[in-house]
């Protein structure tokens, strides 16, 4: 696969040497001299242009690459990139770097960015998904489909705790996609059961905050501790008259 970086700075470079390492072909681009630092990633292509106009996108042979990857740390740039990779040169993949978060709103389809890459954001929820028990934390979301991956760490106390996968009501707009056990990743199976402290990663095809709130509810909630078949509270009524002594 042919992979166009723009931004040569430190998270291009690292962008390059991991492709390469996977046996991928790259190409840098750069509008500052002082990026050009070829030693660092010899066996990338490099090319000292600026990355938002078109005739050095179509030098850096934009038509025949398969992704372009937007890594400046110039928001605007990286939206530019995307864009005319998207309706100039018909780049099948594009990914962005999201240097502000204020600014994600902006990277979607409609500035040709099929996946938006926002560190803070993955920071955010790698910490959250690292000491959150019992809370539905997002990981990711699928740009073109719009499903999410969330992770959820099961208390000891679950109500699931100890139920198989089949007998569990899952939503309609969720999959179990794997359990995590110690260092151990498992397919998830109709006969297994669930385990406090289990880590579940789950697909949700729905943003409707109901519907995250009804799995939520599923997988962190409680077993009612109301002891079985005791009686219903009634309420006091008042003692009847008594006899006056005579």
């Amino acid at each position: 696969m042919r992979v166009v970086i723009a931004g040569a700075g430190s998270v291009g470079r690292s962008i390059a040497r991991e492709l390469l390492n996977h046996g991928h072909r790259v190409t840098l681009i750069d509008k500052e001299p002082g990026a050009m630092r070829v030693s660092s990633v010899t066996e990338a292509e490099w090319l000292l242009a600026d990355a938002c106009e078109i005739s050095a996108l179509d030098q850096a042979r934009l038509d025949d690459c398969e992704v372009v990857v937007a890594a400046t740390g110039d928001d605007k740039a990286n939206l530019v990139v995307s864009l005319l990779a998207k309706t100039e040169f018909a780049v099948p993949r594009t990914v962005a770097r999201v240097n502000n978060p204020k600014n994600e709103w902006m990277f979607d389809d409609a500035w040709g960015v099929d996946v938006p890459v926002s560190t803070p954001r993955i920071m955010t929820s790698l910490v959250e998904e690292a000491v959150t028990v019992g809370d539905l934390v997002r990981i990711f979301t699928f740009h073109q489909s719009g499903a999410s991956m969330y992770e959820i760490t099961l208390a000891r106390e679950a109500s699931v705790v100890g139920k198989r996968v089949s007998s569990i009501a899952w939503p309609s707009h969720s999959v179990l996609a794997a359990i995590i056990r110690g260092d151990r990743p498992i397919p998830p199976s109709p006969d297994d059961t669930l385990e406090g402290g289990d880590e579940l990663l789950l697909i949700s095809s729905s943003v409707d905050p109901a519907d995250l709130e009804e799995l939520q509810d599923l997988l962190g909630g409680l077993p009612d501790r109301s002891p079985e078949g005791a009686p219903e509270p009634t309420s006091a009524t008042a003692p009847g008259p008594t006899a006056e002594a005579p």
